[in-house]
């Protein structure tokens, strides 16, 4: 399989309950919001696809049916569209449906990311050896770490991680990886993680991001760890297990940006970001702001 295919599933978790969106989150899921004109997890999608994914598997919870319903064609819509001659717009609710195969998997109780991760495995075949898992809430900018680490992967095995190269005095509020530096500036060896350190002990500047390329041993170690706070079973816990037993881990330095879409104040940069670029509100937009904030 070529660097560029190095996967072909990617696992989205959106099985949560979008407290901090609520009351809105009673009836529309988080993950459909729409940054500008599009819901954060077909960007999230668009980016696993670009990677060479062909499946999505959207690990949801039960009642929560509207997000995998997204990434359905929806005939009379486009039907209604295309005889008015709304070809801009049709082209716009094709777009999902055609990224990628989608599937769900389903997490009776919300038990952590590892706990998420681990009920998508029966959705997996023969030759899944490897999957991506990309958190919906975060967006990394520009896409395209997702095959830099499928590059990664393809040269030193294992499994590749996304990290940030966070400021010290914001490090504590991440989960920051525990490195030795390789002959590449952007790549690292994994030693360790630490969840939320005090900025003096922080092993490294590098944070996690919302990206994982996991080698499928993942499934494996997440059936024999035991579940840590607020009785959880935790994604890094798995893959530390994997690092005290000598399985390769490397991280991606992502020198690009990133949004946060897990909570209000976040998800507002992200639109205004996304709305300042785009051609029809952009240049509204932009004027706008000057004269709000002049205000």
């Amino acid at each position: 399989m070529s660097p560029s295919l190095a996967f072909k599933t990617a696992i989205v978790p959106a099985a949560g309950l979008g407290t901090r969106f609520l009351p809105t989150t009673k009836a529309v899921p988080k993950e459909l919001l729409p940054v500008v004109d599009t819901p954060g997890i077909e960007l999230v999608a668009a980016e696993a696809a670009e990677a060479g994914a062909s499946r999505l598997v959207i690990v949801t919870s039960p009642g929560k049916d509207a997000v995998a319903q997204y990434f359905r064609p929806q005939p009379e819509l486009e039907k209604t569209l295309e005889s008015r001659g709304k070809s801009a717009l049709l082209e716009k609710v094709r777009r999902a449906p055609a990224l990628l195969n989608v599937e769900t998997a389903i997490q009776e109780q919300a038990l952590g990311l590892g706990h998420a991760v681990a009920c998508a495995e029966p959705n997996l075949d023969g030759d899944d050896d490897a999957v991506a898992v990309l958190l919906p809430d975060d967006l990394v900018l520009p896409t395209g770490v997702l095959k830099r680490m499928a590059d990664v992967r393809a040269e030193r095995g294992g499994s590749v991680l996304c990290a940030f190269d966070i400021p010290r005095e914001q490090i504590s509020a991440y989960g920051v990886f525990d490195v030795e530096d390789t002959a590449d500036d952007d790549v690292k060896v994994v030693r360790g993680m630490v969840e939320k350190p005090p900025a003096d002990e922080a092993p490294s500047t590098f944070a996690a991001a919302g990206r994982y390329l996991l080698d499928r041993a993942i499934f494996d170690a997440l059936k024999r760890i035991t579940p840590g706070a607020g009785g959880e079973l935790q994604l890094t816990d798995a893959i530390a297990l994997l690092i005290s037993e000598g399985h390769p881990v490397h991280v991606v330095v992502h020198r690009g940006g990133r949004h946060d879409l897990g909570n209000p104040g976040g998800f507002l940069r992200a639109a205004v970001d996304f709305a300042l670029d785009d051609p029809e509100y952009g240049p509204g937009l932009r004027a706008w702001l000057r004269d709000r904030v002049k205000d």
